[in-house]
């Protein structure tokens, strides 16, 4: 075990470079995809809360859509939008939307009534009550869809690396596609290992912006 170690840290060493390249281009691949998830995601709840026959649909979607292998998914979108870099956006944000629409219809759909016309009452409108009243309510509960959904699109954007996308999931494909070679072992464990931290990483950074963005009464 303890050579097993020595091995896996040269490994690391001699390619460090790389290492922090490709793990700079994952977590930017995956904060970059979960934020166009969330302004999507975020705007549909927007129109279908209100409706709950929509806003069940939408539930059930989300569900639906969680099931679809990401595999099948990435195979389809090749003959669309080809290999590479468009490709894996397009996926990572698909996954991403579900756990957000799902929590911000729940979000928005708990926001008290009375609240909200008691800010119709003060003269607010429907934008402005929205973006002052119901969002800010409604945020604690996105705030968690969108770090299910970070910790989600990290395995994905892993998995993206089938059609060639950017990140760590290159080590892991060339580790499993070189089983028995001489550091197919260590590449495989680097890429889990680095998305693995990456994505404690990224949660520590959702946790601080749920800090920084919820009003201390809503936290109490």
């Amino acid at each position: 075990m303890l050579g097993t170690g020595y091995r896996v840290w040269d490994y690391i060493t001699e390619r460090h470079s790389q290492l922090l390249y490709q793990s700079y281009q994952h977590l930017s691949l995956v904060i970059q995809c979960v934020l166009l998830a969330t302004v999507i995601a975020v705007g549909l709840a927007v129109v279908v809360h209100r409706n709950p026959r929509v806003a069940s649909l939408a539930g059930a979607v989300s569900a639906v859509g969680l099931t679809v292998p990401s595999f099948a998914l990435l195979g389809l979108m090749i003959p669309l939008a080809g290999i590479g870099t468009a490709t894996s956006v397009i996926a990572v944000t698909f996954y991403a939307c579900l756990p957000i629409l799902r929590n911000a219809v729940v979000g928005l759909s708990g926001v008290d009534a009375t609240l909200i016309e008691s800010a119709r009452g003060m003269g607010m409108g429907a934008i402005r009550t929205l973006l002052r009243i119901e969002l800010p309510l409604a945020w604690p509960v996105i705030l968690a869809g969108v770090r299910v959904s970070a910790q989600m699109s990290m395995g994905i954007a892993a998995i993206a690396a089938y059609v060639l996308g950017p990140g760590l999931g290159s080590f892991i494909f060339t580790g499993l596609t070189q089983i028995g070679g001489k550091n197919a072992l260590n590449s495989a464990l680097v890429g889990t290992i680095g998305v693995v931290l990456l994505a404690l990483i990224l949660d520590a950074m959702l946790l601080l912006v749920g800090r920084l963005t919820t009003s201390r009464g809503i936290r109490a």
